[in-house]
């Protein structure tokens, strides 16, 4: 990675969420609960699937898996955000900021991959149930997962390359609560629109070729869904696709809204509460909607909470 502007920037500070004292306080208290929820749910997910036999197939692999990067992806930044909310420097070193964003963006690309792998999933489980088993093997999964973490680490290389080129000219004022792409290109002082521009196509190619994937996979599904003849048959397939849309639909809906725009359309609040959306109320979500939606998660809980009374 280039760090030829490391002699000139060698912090940044982060302006956060408010510079209000109270205001702080009261966010603090909110995302210190909502960081909370977020570990209690999703360790509580992997917990299930690991330790629940009857949890041991490609759906929940790979559900696992999706709790895993949302643990990961929410630490990178909440932690981080409590402790500058609390804090009277808010200042992050130039290393600091560039691995936070190095991480963020990978965790990022990982969940965009994992989706789509999730949405396939789906789709050979209901248009193609008496092969499932031989095309989703517990070899093909591993791989799969394996190469969804391999993937979002190097894809995202070239990302956090190009952003840390742009020449900064000592501006290190950032209007935001962590070190994101669009936030650092925003201070370069040089002509960045064909960076921008490059950015913004690898950004096509992260989040609307997966989207597209995952539109045609769900198209294939509902066709095949409406063929089944049963409608208890109907509903559960439904309920199973509609928990992994929803999340689709949160996390790429804000991810779209934040990197898919111009940025002289962007507004410091607005990008605020949009990586709020994806960094930390996505994680918090995906716990309870796999959960309030599933009855094979709430049959584990109940078997897995009983066990432990009674043990």
């Amino acid at each position: 990675m280039p760090w030829k502007n490391n002699t000139v920037v060698m912090e940044f500070i982060l302006l956060g969420l408010s510079s209000e004292p109270r205001t702080q306080i009261i966010i603090f208290v909110i995302f210190l609960l909502v960081f909370i929820i977020i570990l209690i749910g999703n360790i509580s997910i992997i917990i299930l699937i690991v330790s629940d036999v009857s949890l041991h197939t490609p759906m929940y692999f790979f559900l696992g898996n999706l709790s895993l990067l949302d643990l990961f992806y929410s630490s990178t930044t909440v932690p981080r955000m409590l402790k500058d909310l609390m804090s009277l420097k808010k200042t992050i070193s130039y290393a600091e900021c560039a691995i936070q964003m190095y991480i963020a963006q990978a965790l990022g690309e990982n969940e965009c991959i994992l989706l789509v792998i999730m949405a396939y999933d789906r789709y050979v489980a209901i248009c193609y149930p008496l092969q499932y088993t031989t095309i989703m093997s517990k070899t093909v999964c591993v791989r799969l997962a394996i190469g969804t973490w391999i993937c979002g680490f190097l894809h995202s290389i070239p990302h956090v390359s190009l952003t840390l080129s742009v020449d900064l000219c000592g501006n290190n004022k950032i209007n935001h609560f962590l070190c994101e792409m669009p936030e650092i290109l925003s201070l370069g002082c040089e002509n960045i629109l064909f960076m921008e521009l490059i950015i913004y196509v690898l950004g096509v190619i992260v989040l609307m070729a997966p989207v597209t994937f995952i539109v045609t996979s769900y198209v294939h599904i509902i066709v095949s869904i409406l063929k089944i003849a049963s409608l208890a048959g109907q509903r559960k397939a439904f309920s199973t696709c509609g928990s992994h849309m929803m999340v689709v639909t949160i996390f790429y809906g804000s991810a779209i809204a934040a990197y898919m725009k111009p940025r002289s359309s962007s507004l410091p609040k607005t990008d605020k509460l949009i990586a709020i959306c994806y960094f930390i109320i996505t994680p918090m979500l995906n716990p309870m909607i796999y959960t309030l939606r599933n009855n094979d998660i709430k049959k584990a809980f109940l078997k897995f909470s009983i066990g432990n009374l009674f043990y």
